[in-house]
């Protein structure tokens, strides 16, 4: 049984009276590795805290009750004096309504500290719903899976109501992961900014129908098309200028073209290693995270940088780290490196729109 002691949440201001916990859990193997997770939110809907809890090896029903105590104990330091409670697990529900007993005893001590937990609050309620309702959480359970390790995240970004507005250009060849990821900042107004236009040097991606289902407008520019990197470099330019953008954003780019002087220091690109080590043609995706593991390293990220005309060359903007485990593979260390990207790329843009980077020699400055 949890002992409580109330010394500990003396230390926190209330922030909410009702907080709203979604919560999840998932097994690969079944027993296997594990993850709890949960998110809170506020009385207007709006994230305060997420995390999971990555635990090596665990059933299902554990990694469940795993990420509602964790939840439970977040609101409760947070100060909350009621929560309402939302699983897709129907058995725990269940059995935290009375509904069912718990008969397994690997479960029961689980049971009883989240039913320790409930107790301290004025009020609660916990309800089934569906996983189509519950995406936050059991997106959480799996970025946790894929890492190895907890992920957290803090409050949501405010919206962005202090930087210009930006017409975007974005360059992909690929899935256009980070495209639609952008493109969902927008929506939420975490990004004042719109997609003017999307170019992609291949027809036949994921990417490409990614783009069409956004509805975003899309041009195809395949370098085997044109007769060099001149002509193919032209039409990418006279697109972007045609499209009236003021920053172009690499997306998992693979071609080299020569920028136009109109563009110059307003293209960036993000790349998924600590620049200027495993940069160079052919270091994208797999081999770049192959490479860091086989040298060794134990520290990797990602690198923002304004481009030129050389592949992975040009000013850097921002860099984010993230550690290199010993058992990791290049799927678990993309996973943790592409965690960084999503944050530092934003970021940076957010940079470039409120008029903040100025470069210098091959240095960006930040004021």
């Amino acid at each position: 049984m949890r002992v409580f002691c109330s010394s500990r949440r003396r230390r926190y201001n209330r922030l909410v009276d009702t907080i709203t916990i979604f919560t999840d859990g998932g097994s690969r193997g079944n027993p296997g590795p594990a993850a709890g997770a949960f998110v809170l939110l506020d009385e207007n809907q709006k994230r305060i805290f997420a995390k999971a809890k990555f635990l090596p090896h665990a059933t299902n029903n554990i990694a469940e009750y795993t990420g509602l105590l964790t939840g439970l104990e977040k609101a409760y330091e947070l100060g909350a004096s009621a929560v309402k409670i939302y699983s897709d697990s129907e058995l725990m529900v269940k059995q935290i309504n009375g509904e069912y007993k718990v008969k397994n005893e690997g479960l029961r001590e689980l049971f009883e500290q989240c039913f320790d937990w409930l107790t301290k609050f004025k009020s609660w309620q916990i309800k089934h719903v569906f996983r189509e309702k519950n995406k936050q959480a059991d997106k959480l359970v799996n970025q946790a899976l894929d890492a190895k390790s907890d992920v957290e995240i803090g409050e949501k970004p405010a919206i962005d109501t202090t930087s210009k507005h930006l017409r975007l250009g974005v360059l992909i060849s690929g899935s256009g992961r980070t495209l639609i990821n952008i493109q969902q900042l927008i929506k939420e107004k975490q990004l004042n900014a719109e997609v003017a236009i999307v170019i992609s040097s291949r027809s036949d991606t994921v990417g490409v129908e990614k783009t069409k289902q956004a509805g975003l407008p899309l041009e195809i520019v395949r370098k085997k098309d044109y007769p060099d990197v001149n002509a193919f470099s032209k039409k990418i330019g006279d697109l972007l200028i045609e499209a009236k953008v003021n920053l172009v954003i690499q997306a998992g780019w693979l071609c080299l073209w020569k920028i136009p002087p109109e563009l110059d220091n307003k293209v960036m690109n993000i790349h998924p290693a600590l620049l200027p080590a495993f940069g160079g043609q052919g270091m994208w995706g797999h081999n770049v995270h192959e490479a860091v593991i086989e040298a060794g390293c134990k520290v990797s990220g990602c690198t923002v940088h304004f481009c030129t005309n050389e592949y992975d060359k040009g000013p850097i903007i921002s860099q984010r780290t993230c550690p290199v485990k010993d058992d990791d593979t290049p799927d678990t260390l993309a996973a943790r490196v592409f965690e960084q990207e999503c944050i530092a790329y934003p970021e940076a843009i957010k940079l470039f729109a409120s008029g903040k980077l100025f470069v210098i020699g091959n240095r960006v400055l930040t004021k």
